[in-house]
């Protein structure tokens, strides 16, 4: 994993599915992308806000793998960095295979948790049409496999730019497996 990139970072300061390219992002502590959306302490997502808007945000920072992309591009389905809201994309890591509690070093300063996966939504099937069947499927064992990236909150704020190395940080103790958030 020590090959693993940051590919590039979107925000969008309003409610839209796809987030925009930047020449960087600022992490805050506890908030998320400085400028997005979804930062905050509470939920921002509408349906969870619509829950209740007092419980944590455990969903600061989506983080997909490029490598995906290429996957649905082999289905037929174009799809580029931020079309599917994400504020991170990377290269050269298994974000899905990643335990609850892993740590993500980006660049210099920013140091993220990752708290589960993405629940792929219908708003995938809007963007394009069929795409949700490509990134919500099921194992042979009949279990559901979300593959629409991991979602994280800010441990330490900082400064993330295309290019900037990516180092995992392992949990102590038996290792969970993501779940949705």
């Amino acid at each position: 994993m020590s090959d693993a990139i940051v590919l590039t970072v979107s925000s969008n300061g309003a409610y839209s599915f796809t987030k925009t390219n930047r020449e960087a992002v600022t992490l805050l502590a506890g908030l998320g992308v400085e400028g997005d959306v979804h930062a905050g302490e509470t939920v921002k997502h509408r349906s969870r806000v619509a829950q209740d808007p007092t419980r944590p945000n455990l969903r600061q920072v989506h983080l997909i793998h490029a490598e995906l992309f290429e996957e649905v591009a082999g289905a037929g389905f174009e799809v580029a960095p931020g079309d599917l809201g994400e504020n991170i994309t990377t290269r050269g890591i298994d974000l899905l295979s990643l335990p609850t509690g892993a740590r993500l070093h980006l660049g210099e300063e920013a140091v993220v948790e990752v708290t589960g996966l993405r629940n792929p939504c219908v708003q995938i099937d809007r963007f394009r049409g069929g795409l949700l069947k490509q990134v919500l499927g099921r194992d042979e064992n009949g279990e559901v496999v979300r593959k629409a990236g991991i979602m994280s909150v800010v441990l330490t704020g900082g400064e993330v730019r295309p290019g900037d190395p990516i180092r995992v940080e392992l949990p102590e103790g038996p290792h969970r497996p993501l779940e949705r958030v």
